[in-house]
């Protein structure tokens, strides 16, 4: 297991030919590698809190998933979405950095700046992502013991709130045994894929209540649904992965091209690629991992991010090895994690639910119907309370969010919102940050 190698930064490149400008009250920031495994080297970016008022001592330390598998919470999740700049390098007036310390790590090895010297080493399953994470985690604890006592807390989105949930896990009991050193408080799963086959079942019945299928279109995405439901009740993951993606075409050919990120937004059909081999698998990552890569962030993140960070080596590429990252969890793509949910608030850990009510891919619908299936003992008594509506400041009379919670377990309907909550509702989703991390009720 290698150093932490770390760079620092006191200013911000801009996109224009290298002019360099200091922005005002800027925040610290620090990142580097950690090897998680021999030949594999995870990328992590931390920035400090940034607040007027408090130091970044008295806020809590927030730890971003991102989803795909393979898409980059160093780059998408940070300009796109929760970072102090976004992808212009202007500075973002939602930033999460008003509430806490931010640290965006690319994970799975081989996500955006994350690589593999070894084709063999990449993670091909939940334990495998979950063991890297925790090399990483025990590292960066051991190395920044300025935030070892500070809440600490894992928000994710997609894919990453799967992995969110065992890493949430690990951590805890690595915690309660003593081999890491940190103040974990919770998890908040966004827009999350614990369980596949729920989201699946409900793509057709959000769709035909928006209009965006008819009674024909609902008979066909209905069937292939059925097709993944048997796959997945036969432990055929991999055959259920590759009907997943089958299912997405059915539901384009249906719809006209439904965004499954935002069903509002009108979705472009990507070209399809020539590549025989894996097919199926080549289509889901360009509809699902190569979107975060767009080529505008492509170039920020290859070029002045690059310059920036002064640590990348010359053969890696940001977004690089994306694509191999993808296929190879595609065995373990549609397992679900509900028990590992269970068992976080068996142990007493806080967990937070989020979703967009735009979101297709992992609709709302689908994830009431699997947080019906917990054994969660105070499920009666969470699901017989009312929600209570939110606004984003005392002065607005639109409803932002629908908000519900009992012990250690909480749930937000964030309205107008898609798959990624930040980027379609900052302002709602800071507020979800600090309700969450009790800065506010």
């Amino acid at each position: 297991m290698g150093p932490l190698r770390a760079g620092t930064a006191l200013s911000v490149l801009l996109l224009a030919a290298g002019i360099v400008l200091r922005q005002p009250q800027e925040p610290k920031e620090v990142w580097g590698y950690v090897d998680v495994r021999s030949k594999a080297h995870m990328f992590w970016w931390l920035y400090y809190a940034n607040n007027p008022t408090k130091d970044f001592t008295e806020l809590p330390l927030v730890l971003w998933l991102q989803g795909g598998p393979g898409a980059s919470g160093c780059g998408y999740g940070n300009f796109e979405e929760i970072g102090p700049l976004d992808k212009e390098m202007k500075p973002r007036n939602t930033t999460w950095l008003q509430a806490a310390s931010i640290l965006f790590v690319d994970n799975p090895v081989g996500t955006g700046f994350s690589y593999v010297d070894d084709c063999s080493l990449f993670a091909q399953n939940l334990t495998a992502v979950v063991s890297d994470m925790m090399v990483f985690l025990g590292e960066f604890f051991k190395g920044r013991t300025e935030f070892q006592t500070i809440p600490f807390y894992i928000f994710s989105e997609s894919y990453g709130g799967k992995m969110a949930a065992g890493v949430a896990l690990e951590l805890h009991n690595a915690v309660q045994k003593g081999t890491i050193k940190c103040n974990f408080m919770g998890a908040a799963l966004g827009d999350s894929w614990i369980s596949p086959l729920d989201s699946v079942l409900s793509w057709g019945p959000y769709l035909y209540s928006t209009s965006l299928l008819d009674d024909n279109g609902l008979a066909e995405v209905t069937a292939v649904a059925k097709e993944i439901m048997d796959a997945i009740n036969k432990n055929q993951y991999g055959l259920a992965t590759e009907l997943w993606g089958k299912a997405e075409s059915v539901i384009e050919e249906n719809t006209d091209n439904v965004n499954f990120y935002n069903i509002l937004t009108k979705e472009v059909p990507e070209v399809k690629s020539d590549e025989k081999e894996n097919l199926h698998l080549m289509r889901l990552y360009q509809r699902h991992v190569r979107k975060m890569h767009q080529s505008s962030l492509d170039e920020l993140m290859n070029g002045p991010i690059r310059k920036k960070l002064m640590i990348i080596p010359d053969c890696v590429k940001w977004g690089g090895q994306s694509r191999q990252v993808f296929e190879n969890m595609a065995e373990d793509f549609m397992k679900p994690v509900i028990d590992i949910v269970d068992q976080l608030l068996a142990a007493n850990i806080s967990v937070t639910v989020y979703n967009g009510q735009l979101d297709l891919i992992v609709d709302t619908m689908g994830q009431e119907a699997w947080i019906r299936k917990l054994k969660w003992p105070d499920l009666e008594q969470f699901s017989k309370k009312r929600w209570k509506a939110l606004y984003v400041s005392p002065e607005s009379t639109e409803t932002a969010a629908f908000h519900k919670a009992y012990e250690n377990f909480a749930f937000f309907w964030i309205l107008k919102a898609g798959h990624m909550v930040p980027a379609d509702q900052g302002e709602m989703a800071l507020k979800m940050l600090r309700m969450v991390t009790q800065q506010q009720h």
